[in-house]
């Protein structure tokens, strides 16, 4: 059947839902229809009936306003996606929501919108590849061998991101990631040619790309020569730059930016379809030849059957490696670890370590690395910093793909927003370190990662004005505040070596969205804990300590912070005062627990509750209510030693005693 044809039943049903639901981009779907028609019909190995199927080429949609298209790919090529379901688009609760959700969609491999981090997850999943197969592939049994292929856009481009994880994707020589880019110079403003003049060709060369150029996008042939040389290369990312007109087939459209953020209106989709010389009135209508010859399910399990017999004989030859392979492709993880690691645990509770938190993170990582394979991560060029390069950790080599510490430069959103490619992938824990003030630049990509639900770990170091002489530049104040509220993210700030312990492995363990570890750069001091308060820092609050068993004041804190809780609260009880000390290092993780272990925590009945954190203070309200008190931040920082700027700002143990004695 003409490839055209096929073509344009995208293009049919990528307008007709942005008409029904009064809202959309039809512009992008009909421009791109002909590479999508050539890359998901002939060059893709993909199975509709199996959308997880492991050696699955991976797509992304980096100009994720162009979601009809997709919907019609996943809808045309087989997928369980129903035209009643593309009929809802962007309708309460659909599975075709305004951009593409991975969790909602079967054959979404991420969700994009916020332009250019499907990009970066797109690079990350081809990191994954890489790494993945250096770890498991054997002479003649390639189990792991799958490309990546991205669709992006003009606005792809031009939001920073790009250019932090193109320079990576060249510098990794991810050879098997391929970008078509989606080169039709319109974006919602107008012509791009006013604010966009860059010699993107010459660009992507710079990085160390291979650079297709000048291929007609509505030309299948050119289109199909220019994938298959991009496939040819296996030691540079590839772009390949599609010349394309936006809203193609709209007579009065097309061409111009009318057709990029609003519907084109039911006389132009009319006349449209009589351009596009499509027979049919009726909107979603695809004749049933067309469904037949974009159907790849038949495609798609002859691929995944033949895989499967590669994975089998793999298993007979390498059975250790294939049940290795096969657990961390199922995301489990080893059996025994969490006992091994919990011994050491408690080796650290009785010996009393003092050491920064940041210093506890490196020595968690140096035992999980030992016993689960799974870890991949770095740092944003601030590895002495952030201790998160661990005993016998190897660096990624960009040749044989061997390594898995990676060394991000200076690319903090780069950074988060490939780990979220690397675990949307599968067989990895990824985790990525800056400092907590930084986490700024990453913003975006963390919260994608709470969006998405998936297992990321972001290792936030120097987490407060205790850092010091750096000043309010880099002193975090704000952050953790902003971090708690973001939805499905949990935060930990640990108040000493054991707690931090506890927080990796809770990490480690969650598998239904990120984690955020904030950590110190002064030394903490270690805590004293009986064994059932051991286990209860994994509940995220726990009691410390208490002078009696009903207390008539309660002090909340976490991290630094804890420790002039502890010396306020000896202080009280000298004085005969019924204290008690909440040390609460992951908020998220206590509201999580049952109403009565709440209550024995913090009675609802005791009022006098004072909370003390280096952090924004008002956030501390749901906790102590509006008449408790709380030690915090008001302001930004200042440039200081870090004793100097505690006392300044009034973050002490005497101020902690005198809030609570006030209470009383």
């Amino acid at each position: 059947m003409d490839s055209k044809i096929l073509a344009d039943a995208i293009r049919i049903l990528s307008m007709d839902g942005v008409q029904k639901a009064n809202s959309g981009h039809p512009g992008a779907p009909m421009g791109m229809a002909d590479m999508a028609e050539v890359l998901w019909r002939r060059m893709m190995r993909h199975n509709p009936k199996n959308p997880t199927w492991a050696n699955r080429d991976r797509f992304v949609l980096s100009n994720g306003h162009a979601s009809m298209l997709l919907y019609s790919l996943l809808h045309l090529s087989g997928y369980d996606l129903t035209i009643e379901d593309l009929k809802q688009f962007r309708q309460l609760h659909s599975r075709t929501a305004g951009h593409p959700e991975t969790h909602l969609t079967p054959g979404v491999e991420t969700t994009t919108g916020p332009l250019g981090q499907g990009f970066a997850n797109a690079v990350g999943m081809a990191l994954a590849e890489k790494s993945l197969a250096a770890q498991f592939n054997k002479k003649d049994f390639k189990v792991v061998d799958h490309h990546t292929y991205v669709f992006l856009g003009d606005g792809c481009l031009m939001e920073g991101i790009s250019h932090e994880v193109a320079s990576l994707a060249g510098t990794w020589k991810l050879g098997k990631l391929i970008a078509l880019y989606d080169d039709n110079g319109i974006s919602i403003d107008g012509e791009v040619t006013h604010w966009f003049t860059d010699d993107t060709a010459a660009r992507f060369e710079a990085y160390g790309w291979q650079v297709i150029e000048d291929v007609d996008g509505h030309d299948s042939q050119a289109i199909e020569k220019a994938i298959k040389a991009a496939k040819a290369n296996t030691s540079q990312p590839t772009i390949i730059m599609c010349r394309t007109t936006i809203g193609y087939g709209s007579p009065n459209k097309a061409g111009s930016s009318s057709s990029h953020g609003s519907p084109l209106g039911k006389d132009e989709v009319a006349l449209s379809r009589k351009q596009l010389g499509w027979k049919y009135d009726e909107p979603f209508f695809v004749p049933q030849e067309i469904y037949s010859a974009w159907d790849q399910s038949e495609r798609g399990g002859k691929d995944e059957a033949k895989w499967n017999e590669l994975l089998a004989s793999y298993t007979e030859a390498y059975p250790a490696e294939a049940a290795e392979l096969k657990r961390r492709l199922a995301g489990e993880l080893p059996t025994g670890w969490e006992a091994k690691y919990d011994e050491t645990v408690k080796a650290w509770q009785k010996e009393g370590v003092k050491v920064a938190s940041r210093k506890a993170s490196q020595m968690s990582l140096d035992l999980l690395g030992s016993l689960i394979p799974d870890l991949i991560g770095g740092s944003a060029d601030l590895s002495p910093s952030n201790l998160t390069q661990y005993k016998g950790v190897v660096d990624f080599d960009f040749d044989s793909g061997e390594g898995t510490y990676l060394r991000f430069g200076v690319r903090e959103f780069g950074m988060m927003a490939i780990l979220n490619g690397v675990a949307l992938h599968g067989g990895f824990i990824p985790y990525g370190a800056t400092f907590l003030m930084f986490m700024e630049y990453a913003r975006n990509a963390v919260r994608m990662s709470a969006l998405m639900g998936i297992r990321t770990i972001s290792v936030f170091t120097h987490d407060s004005i205790g850092l010091g002489e750096d000043g309010p530049t880099h002193q975090p104040v704000e952050q953790a505040a902003i971090l708690r509220s973001t939805p499905n993210m949990v935060t930990w700030r640990p108040a000493d070596a054991v707690e931090t312990a506890v927080a990796w492995k809770s990490a480690v363990k969650r598998l239904d969205g990120p984690t955020a570890l904030l950590l110190s750069r002064q030394n903490l001091a270690p805590q004293a804990r009986t064994g059932e308060q051991l286990a209860q820092i994994e509940r995220g609050a726990y009691t410390l300590y208490e002078s009696a068993a009903q207390p008539a004041v309660i002090i909340i804190a976490t991290g630094s912070e804890v420790e002039l809780a502890m010396e306020a609260a000896r202080k009280l009880a000298g004085e005969k005062v019924a204290v008690r000390v909440v040390s609460m290092p992951s908020p998220e993780r206590f509201d999580a627990q049952d109403e009565a272990y709440k209550e024995r925590v913090l009675p609802k009945a005791v009022k006098a509750r004072v909370a003390v954190e280096a952090g924004w203070a008002d956030w501390w309200y749901k906790y102590v209510g509006l008449d408790g008190a709380i030690i915090g931040m008001h302001t930004f920082g200042e440039s200081a030693p870090a004793e100097q700027l505690y006392e300044y700002f009034g973050i002490t143990s005497e101020k902690v005693y005198e809030a609570a004695k006030a209470l009383l």
